[in-house]
């Protein structure tokens, strides 16, 4: 009765204004995205449109991140491009069913915990990356239908109704917060041009957006081996790519909004959406860092947002289209630019002085990779690789032991450390084999064996002393570690030594 009661207290404290409002701008904001997503891949602008519906509702729904907005992404479209131009478009939507079974897949295996191994350096690079991508799509916009930059008359209006956009975005909220500015600044701009008779770029220039409710399509494609062998790696990589942006946009909001979301639960329901895309004849796609962000600053915390953006996204797409055409370029422009002010991390600048300089030099090569290459995944992936040399050569110059010989004339080696492929080297460096006596015992009270390399740099170092004729006894090794040496008994035969204080061996570490 008490959880039932506070479920509906709770839901008493959502502002249905602001989610609502938050939702109707996030709809207006998707339109030229999803339409431009779609030019990207070589697809029609509906294609692009129903997948920000299909995923956005979904995701709403069901997703791990209430207030995190899904639909269709530049990351995604730029992967699936070579295989729309060679195979069709039936072939997309076969691939991200596929791909939405992996994500549905990586979810129930519970590979969201993945994520913590990303460092902050590398979500640094990752977010101001993606801040570079956002402003310079919209700098496209200053240029004409022959990619020759913008000059006199429309270069002037599009500028200082780009300008009078942000400015309202910036200058608003200080005076009140009762409606979202980003909706105040669109539609204020759509009314000042519309009543004054300003000629200017709009999405109507773009493309068409009319259409119907997506229609229900089963991939049109030959149901064999070959065919699956075609679509499985675009597959692979729409997933991997969908859930690392996902799931670092749903890392950063929960920074933003101080709460917590469910990664798993997320990868899931992206990868339903995703599902549900390819059937209704949607390209794909992901979370948006971008619509997130317009959404969270506009105030929305909840389900009810998403919902909202998605639902009247296909009002506009059904009924709305010939009016949502005549929105000029230049407010959602400006928009998107102030996205792009306000998703770069410009704390991060003031790191310089205080972080590491391997850390510095971490999240500049994610940036840059991050806008140059346009793949966020990939500059992701290559960021933790680095992060993760950086940490193992770092910890392989930790080794150290400490040398003496006891009143039986036994001598120790106790290990400080972890003893793993990287110290392996500077591990075997440390014993003086030939001047040891018969009796050695090394002591792992403040070390570890990790991995098959610390193992067999272990088998030398004892097959080095049998030839010898001395004795080698291992002490402290903490279970896991025991466990290990047995698993590889065939490899390597030692003796452990039980000591009388611990019984079994401790783990310190």
């Amino acid at each position: 009765m008490r959880k039932l009661f506070n479920f509906f207290e709770n839901k008493n404290k959502v502002n249905y204004q602001t989610e609502i409002l938050s939702g109707l701008t996030v709809a207006i904001a998707l339109i030229p995205e999803a339409v431009a997503f779609a030019f990207i891949a070589g697809l029609s602008p509906l294609t692009g449109l129903y997948a920000a519906f299909v995923m956005g509702l979904v995701t709403a729904i069901f997703g791990g991140r209430p207030g995190m907005i899904s639909g269709a992404t530049g990351a995604v479209a730029v992967i699936i491009v070579a295989l729309a131009k060679n195979y069709g478009v039936e072939y997309i939507f076969a691939a991200v069913v596929l791909a939405g079974i992996m994500q549905v897949l990586a979810g129930s295996f519970k590979l969201g915990k993945f994520m913590r191994l990303v460092p902050h350096p590398v979500i640094f690079g990752f977010v101001n990356g993606l801040a570079i991508i956002i402003f310079m799509s919209q700098v496209e916009q200053f240029k004409d239908e022959s990619g020759q930059w913008l000059t006199g008359s429309p270069l002037y209006i599009l500028s200082a109704l780009v300008l009078l956009t942000m400015l309202i975005i910036w200058g608003l909220p200080k005076l009140s917060k009762a409606v979202p500015a980003s909706l105040v600044a669109i539609l204020f701009i759509f009314a000042l041009t519309a009543i004054l008779g300003i000629e200017t770029k709009t999405v109507g220039d773009i493309a068409s957006i009319k259409g119907g409710f997506p229609p229900f399509h089963i991939p049109m494609i030959p149901f064999k081996l070959e065919t699956l062998m075609i679509i499985f790696p675009y597959s692979l990589v729409v997933a991997g790519v969908g859930l690392i942006e996902s799931l670092l946009t749903l890392n950063i909001i929960d920074e933003i909004t101080e709460t917590r979301g469910n990664g798993n639960k997320e990868a899931i329901a992206q990868g339903a959406a995703n599902i549900c895309s390819g059937f209704f004849s949607g390209m794909g796609g992901c979370a948006m860092l971008g619509q997130s962000l317009i959404n969270i600053s506009s105030g929305a915390r909840e389900r009810i947002s998403g919902i909202v953006a998605s639902v009247m996204l296909l009002v506009f797409i059904m009924f709305g289209a010939d009016l949502v055409e005549q929105l000029p370029i230049a407010a959602l422009t400006g928009l998107m630019i102030m996205v792009a002010i306000g998703t770069f991390e410009w704390a991060s600048l003031k790191t310089f002085t205080r972080m590491p300089n391997s850390d510095i030099l971490l999240m500049i090569v994610v940036t840059l990779l991050t806008a140059v290459l346009h793949n966020l995944a990939l500059a992701v992936v290559i960021g933790v690789i680095l992060a993760a040399l950086k940490f193992s050569w770092d910890h392989a110059k930790q080794i150290s032991t400490n040398q003496y010989i006891d009143e039986a004339g036994i001598k120790h080696y106790e290990l400080h450390g972890a003893l793993f492929f990287a110290s392996v080297t500077a591990f075997s460096n440390k014993f003086t084999v030939a001047e040891d006596p018969d009796e050695v015992i090394i002591d792992f009270a403040h070390s570890r064996v990790v991995d098959m390399s610390a193992i067999e740099a272990l088998n030398k170092i004892t097959s080095r002393y049998q030839k010898l004729g001395k004795k080698v006894h291992l002490k402290h090794l903490s279970p896991d570690c025991r466990q290990l040496l047995v698993n590889a008994e065939e490899i390597i035969d030692v003796n452990l030594l039980e000591d009388p204080t611990y019984k079994l061996a401790v783990d310190k570490i």
